[in-house]
């Protein structure tokens, strides 16, 4: 063979080796970002609240880049605008970078005295959690007089306003609980949450457990998702910081049972613990609320990254 036969030959060689990794990495690597990108994480924005008021746009971009890909807001003191862009603009950046919106936060507490002036302004945050594209409107904590009388007039109310989310604007109106839920009534041997959930009507008031504050109200979040199968509808995966790191909270069991429910919606949040706050510069100096919230989004990250490589979750 001449040295221009030869020369032809290696060269054909060269681009078959080159074609067939392409035609594999074609293959392979885009079924592993899909893989990656086919799991479901969502966050509270509560979490870096600081960064998202400050620059919604760098906060969105920053945490989509770590994997989230499903957002709940908080709508507080019923404000229009959604951390400071109208709700069309917000939805439309969060879709930009490949999330979606599932839920948020607000509350407004009864007051008979002004119920028309407060459905209204009730039917104000729904029609903006509506515009952003959610299907939950979740009221993360009530004041209540834990009795019979005081808990089955929260019911009462939950029920009116839930009764307007659906029928209105196609919302499902939801209560996150914090540890105090499971305390007993002060007239009946019964926990407040147990009563508030079995008696809110299902058609309108659903729930959102919190796993870590109901493992601190001495309670099993797996027992409760066996309980009310369908009374739960999202839940919040909290830990003492990063999620996963305390060992204290049973991940693994709360996921499988909630999924063999039927359910799949879940948000991490993660609250800004006291140590964090009174931590300290090299100059004794302490954290600015931009260092704080870099943290945060470290935690966060971390937090994706534990639920990301976590088999148990899909």
């Amino acid at each position: 063979m001449n040295s221009k036969n030869i020369f032809g030959f290696a060269r054909k060689a060269v681009m078959a080796v080159a074609c067939a990794s392409f035609v594999l990495g074609a293959i392979v690597m885009p079924q592993s970002a899909e893989a990656k990108k086919a799991k479901k994480i969502g966050i509270q924005l509560y979490s870096v609240m600081g960064a998202v008021q400050k620059d919604p746009k760098a906060s969105v971009e920053r945490l989509a880049s770590m994997g989230y890909n499903v957002f709940e807001l908080v709508q507080w003191g019923g404000n229009p605008k959604v951390f400071g862009l109208s709700a069309e603009e917000f939805k439309a950046l969060c879709e930009a970078n490949g999330v979606n919106i599932v839920s948020t936060h607000s509350s407004i507490q009864e007051d008979p005295a002004k119920e028309a002036e407060i459905m209204q302004r009730w039917r104000d945050l729904f029609a903006i959690q509506k515009a952003c594209g959610g299907k939950y409107f979740v009221i993360p904590s009530y004041r209540a007089d834990y009795s019979v009388k005081g808990i089955q007039q929260m019911c009462d109310y939950l029920n009116k306003v839930g009764k307007i989310a659906k029928e209105e604007y196609g919302l499902m109106l939801g209560y996150h609980n914090h540890s105090g839920e499971y305390k007993k009534l002060s007239d009946k041997d019964q926990l407040m949450w147990e009563y508030l959930v079995e008696n809110t009507n299902p058609e309108y008031v659903c729930f959102e457990l919190d796993v870590y504050w109901c493992t601190k109200g001495n309670q099993d979040p797996v027992a409760y998702l066996k309980k009310y199968p369908k009374r739960i509808k999202l839940l919040h995966i909290k830990d003492e910081f990063v999620i996963g790191e305390s060992g204290t909270i049973n991940f693994e069991g709360i996921f499988k049972q909630f999924y063999k429910n039927g359910m799949k919606d879940y948000v991490v949040e993660i609250e800004t613990p006291r140590s964090l706050r009174q931590k300290t510069n090299a100059d004794g100096s302490r954290l600015t609320q931009d260092q704080i919230m870099d943290e945060m989004f470290e935690a966060a990250r971390k937090s994706a990254e534990y639920l990301q490589n976590a088999k148990f979750v899909k």
